[in-house]
């Protein structure tokens, strides 16, 4: 059923299918109360008919609603429209574990160490909420565009009970990341999270899964008998200590794995400042001892008397009994069976009274300052031991963050047993250290080898090459808490396409505007003329050849124009000039000399001078050159006459001008 286009409880419009479960399908959808976009998970139909598919629909939402941590998938809304189920979360934008895996095959220790480190908080975080996800696989591990690892799909999640039992087949999952217990259908718990979390911490360092074959049978069977390849064979890249954190989660019994996520966290924290050490503590299973039988004190006694009395003492003994016997068969085998009886009451009473050790119910040590933690212990008969302090930005500096055995309301435990308790540092302070300038991936490293989280934001930048770091909203050297999110801002460059510069040196002025423009450049175009060079042809471009610019960029071209001269007919009809002669200011109209000087220039050279022409003639002359020319006439007499003037002839255009 396609549900793209449908509102759903008058509020979440189906945008479109983002993906498909075990369970569910999935849709990008429009919350129309808040103005946001969410993801919704709607119940395949093939299980709205059948109550334990939908029990277990209900029980994701009822499981994830109750946590509240940055790498869990959030959950807003829950409920139902008739036959169809759905659950309304967080949606988050990125890829999965597994398809950054498949992508980029093994990946780098110190990002797996991160990534782990997350998934390991979220689990945490649930297991104090007793919750177990069971189904932890890259799968469920969303990776966002900030690089943050959010855990997802906890549709096979239960509240921890006394019957969390899952019978093998039964159960929605990949058996690639099944624990042993989880193969077998054991009982499974939250160390059975922490072997799929090694799993994963195996696939993401190596690129692939510990156990593979053909069935899903053969892989579970796989997981409960054989020994994983050391990751470390595989990827010689991997720290020491990485490799024994993965080999510790992955022990087949659960006693010798990680008891607690925080147990697990610790050492991937301490794996990234000391990848090299040797703190990963790895439980030997072979240091039982074998049953031994213990002799009695009557034994003991015995052994002490005299070897030649206990033996007569012995055969008299002996004698009677033998007699006694032969006479009485049935009654002496009555008796015997009844004492055999008694005596083997009173020692099993006896003995389960001498070693019964009396039950104490265990506190809640977490929250509880050191000396308080310690007076507890004392007062209830256990035995208090302190694991190595950690930096808690929530607990007080000096008070319990967690405790192994964890504690469960009206649970108890024998006197005189180890109760582990972890103090707080405190809030670590950290240095924000100076990532501007770096490549975004050497940025990322430094803040997380400084404990802090980090945000990239991209932008353009015309100054700054694509991939390196443009500023930082923290500013270097400053104190800040551990943990906190240092927000980058990281050049994507100008944000604008780029092109490179054809040559066009040489084409032809039209040949040069098609490149050009072809090359999404614009062109202008200017004149020069060059007498060496071939006519309408290309003599350079404004940028050069092969050089990267923006679109849009402007290319100037200079092609060169060879102007060809032209003749011009230059007229000057002395009889239609009648008036405008001038001496001394005065104009003179009738008084004037029979003959003139007349003095034709070009551009201001004299082309021509004719003295004593009769003032009724008119004189011809030819201008030869290109462009406009500026052309002047004088007229002068003896009686000091004068007449000027001007034109501007375009040789372009006209061939003839008058003067009149």
């Amino acid at each position: 059923m396609n549900l793209e286009g449908r509102l759903i409880a008058n509020r979440y419009e189906m945008i479109e299918k983002v993906g498909n479960g075990g369970m569910a399908t999935v849709y990008k959808a429009k919350d129309h109360i808040l103005n946001r976009f969410v993801a919704v998970k709607i119940l395949r139909d093939e299980f709205t008919t059948d109550d334990e598919f939908i029990k277990r629909f209900r029980s994701e939402a009822q499981a994830v609603a109750s946590l509240t941590h940055p790498n869990i998938v959030g959950v807003y809304d829950v409920g139902n429209e008739g036959n169809l189920y759905y659950i309304v979360m967080e949606l988050v934008q990125g890829k999965t574990l597994k398809e950054v895996i498949q992508k980029e095959g093994k990946l780098s220790w110190k990002w797996s160490v991160n990534v782990a480190i997350q998934i390991a908080s979220a689990l945490e975080t649930a297991h104090k909420n007793n919750i177990v996800h069971r189904d932890i696989k890259p799968h469920n591990i969303i990776i966002t565009e900030e690089g943050m690892a959010k855990v997802t799909d906890f549709g096979i999640a239960k509240a921890v009970s006394n019957s969390t039992i899952t019978a093998f087949g039964t159960t929605i999952g990949s058996v690639h990341y099944f624990s042993p217990e989880h193969a077998r259908g054991g009982f499974t718990d939250a160390k059975s999270d922490l072997y799929s979390l090694g799993v994963v911490m195996y696939e993401m360092l190596t690129g692939r899964v510990p156990f593979d074959a053909d069935t899903p049978v053969s892989i579970a069977l796989m997981h409960m008998q054989e020994k994983p390849i050391e990751p470390i064979t595989i990827n010689p890249a991997i720290p020491n200590s990485v490799n024994k954190i993965v080999l510790k989660a992955m022990q087949k019994d659960g006693n010798l794995r990680y008891q607690s996520a925080s147990e697990m966290l610790k050492d991937l924290n301490m794996a990234l400042k000391n990848p090299d050490g040797n703190f990963v503590f790895m439980k030997d299973s072979e240091n039982d001892f074998p049953t031994q039988k213990i002799p009695t004190m009557y034994d003991t006694e015995m052994n002490k008397e005299n070897p030649v009395r206990r033996k007569e003492t012995s055969k008299k003994k002996e004698n009677k009994f033998i007699t006694f016997v032969k006479n009485h068969k049935i009654l002496s085998f009555i008796v015997g069976a009844i004492l055999l009886f008694i005596v083997t009451i009173m020692i099993t009473y006896f003995g389960l009274k001498l070693t019964q050790v009396k039950e104490v119910m265990l506190p809640n040590f977490v929250g509880m300052s050191k000396e308080e933690a310690q007076k507890t212990a004392k007062d209830t008969k256990l035995v208090y031991t302190e694991l190595e302090a950690q930096f808690s930005p929530d607990v007080p500096e000096g008070y319990v963050i967690s405790q192994e055995p964890r504690y469960i309301e009206n649970y108890k435990v024998k006197e005189k047993s180890e109760i582990k308790v972890v103090i707080s540092k405190g809030q670590e302070i950290t240095t924000v250290p100076k990532v501007v300038g770096m490549k975004k991936e050497e940025a990322i490293t430094a803040l997380e080898e400084a404990n802090l989280l980090y945000e990239v934001i991209e932008e353009t930048s015309k100054t700054v090459e694509e991939g390196y770091v443009i500023s930082q909203e923290t500013k270097e050297n400053t104190q800040v808490n551990a943990g906190e999110t240092i927000k980058i801002h990281v050049s994507i460059g100008t944000g604008i396409e780029q092109v490179d510069v054809p040559n066009v040196t040489g084409k032809t002025e039209a040949e040069a505007r098609k490149l050009l423009t072809d090359s999404k450049l614009k062109v202008e175009v200017i004149y020069e003329e060059s007498k060496s060079n071939d006519n309408g042809k290309v003599l350079k471009q404004s940028v050069d050849a092969g050089k990267t610019v923006d679109v849009e960029t402007t290319v100037v071209i200079t092609v060169n124009k060879i102007v060809e001269e032209k003749t011009a007919t230059i007229t000057v009809d002395l009889k239609a000039i009648t008036g405008g002669y001038e001496t001394e200011g005065n104009t003179l109209s009738q008084d004037i000399a029979k003959s003139v000087t007349v003095t034709i220039k070009a551009d201001g050279t004299v082309k021509r001078t004719d003295s004593n022409v009769d003032k009724n003639k008119t004189i011809k002359t030819e201008i030869t050159g290109t462009g406009t020319v500026s052309l002047e006439v004088e007229i002068s007499d003896s009686k000091g006459g004068k007449w000027n003037r001007t034109h501007r002839l375009d040789l372009s255009k006209e061939t003839q001008y008058t003067f009149k």
